[in-house]
């Protein structure tokens, strides 16, 4: 694209940006804040009206949380992730006894082409799937100690950020975070998703979900930082796992769904953020931003900053992480 540009800053953001000392913590960086165009009205129509938005600083992680992090935070308070609990049958009228275990969400690769317009496609709901075995209950964490960790819903998040005295991030602060200080890019690094034929991210190559080349070097998830840092010193902002952010899905362009030609007509943003399309299931949906491993060109070209999706709270995946940002001033360096 011809007109990706640095991010420009007024007066009043030069204030914003202005970094205020120490990191608050190891492997934090300074995200200085600004006003910037959030959304895109080129892709998916989720991601539309583009829109100006401003975000104070703040620090974020420059990695996803890994197994080796989350594995400390286990250890030091003894938290069971909502995979490794039970579902309380009282909050899923009418579902199948088989269905209330301890579970997760688990890609399967099919055997042959399937319908793209149904991802139970490839999508399995396993038992004994959670962060510590994160393929299912055969696999382990061995040789994983610096990816991503995965399986975690929301509350996981929230209670580890928590604990490490830190915060989840916005979806605007996440957006701007990802662009790295471009304004008009495409992707968080520029205008070309392979610059010079290389690959940026982890992602997927071939035809979802039948086929990946693996050109990019990962089937599933990779280490944190295998991929070169946008301009904030930011790594894996696309690709790799998925992001969970403290917004509730809404929708901006207030589109009519295509599962029931409505709007969602409640109140309050976690009741407008409920799905529709399953009006008996209240659970509250976040938003989750940057893509992963399973993003590919022929189904879900979402690994870019302005692309999003909806994720319900109580429900976590192979492919979906975190990271922690920090809002308050450190002491003067």
């Amino acid at each position: 694209m011809s007109n990706v540009i640095p991010l420009t800053r007024s007066t009043d953001d030069a204030a914003i940006s202005a970094r205020p000392g120490k990191p608050p913590a190891k492997d934090m960086v300074w995200i200085p804040g600004g006003t910037f165009l959030m959304g895109s009205n080129d892709h998916y129509p989720e991601e539309a009206p583009a829109h100006q938005v401003t975000v104070d600083g703040f620090w974020m992680d420059q990695y996803t949380i890994t197994n080796a992090q989350f594995s400390r935070f286990v250890e030091d308070t003894g938290y069971v992730t909502s995979a490794e609990r039970a579902p309380r049958a009282e909050d899923y009228p009418g579902a199948k006894p088989e269905l209330l275990v301890p579970a997760s969400v688990v890609f399967y690769k099919p055997s042959h082409r399937v319908d793209l317009r149904n991802h139970y496609n490839w999508w399995t709901y396993v038992p004994n799937a959670n962060w510590r075995r994160p393929h299912g209950p055969e696999s382990s964490l061995k040789g994983l100690a610096k990816h991503p960790v995965v399986h975690i819903a929301y509350e996981d998040a929230e209670a580890y950020a928590l604990w490490a005295g830190k915060e989840l991030p916005t979806e605007a602060e996440w957006e701007f975070a990802a662009r790295g200080g471009l304004e008009g890019a495409e992707f968080s690094w520029g205008a070309e998703f392979t610059p010079e034929g290389k690959h940026m991210a982890n992602t997927w190559q071939g035809e979802f979900p039948l086929q990946n080349s693996l050109e990019d070097g990962f089937e599933w998830t990779a280490p944190v930082g295998s991929f070169p840092a946008n301009g904030y010193g930011l790594y894996d902002m696309a690709g790799n796992v998925w992001e969970w952010t403290t917004d509730w899905y809404l929708e901006h362009n207030k589109i009519s769904h295509s599962c029931c030609g409505s709007l969602n007509p409640r109140g309050g943003e976690r009741e407008q953020s409920f799905d529709p399309c399953s009006p008996d299931i209240p659970i509250g949906r976040k938003v989750m931003k940057g893509g992963s491993f399973l993003c590919a060109p022929n189904y879900c070209r979402r690994y870019r900053p302005a692309a999003r999706m909806a994720q319900p709270v109580d429900t976590s995946t192979c492919h979906l992480g975190f990271r922690c940002i920090a809002r308050q001033a450190s002491p003067s360096e």
